[in-house]
């Protein structure tokens, strides 16, 4: 699946997103509204993840959507 497809999709694949990153809250899903350089951003922050390795983890994901 491409990322166009999640962003134009937000609402709908933002459940899928709390299930693989519980700790984003719903405010900060909802100010994220598809856009994957925020998301990365934020599963960097909350998780203490490199940057290489949020984007390993949305490519990951994204692969199984």
């Amino acid at each position: 699946m491409d990322w166009d497809r999640i962003e134009g999709n937000w609402k709908q694949f933002t459940g899928k997103v709390k299930e693989t990153w519980g700790q984003l809250t719903d405010d900060e899903i909802a100010e994220i509204n598809g856009d994957r350089e925020q998301l990365e951003g934020r599963i960097q922050a909350r998780y203490g993840y490199a940057k290489d390795k949020a984007r390993e983890e949305v490519d990951n994901w994204l692969d199984r959507m």
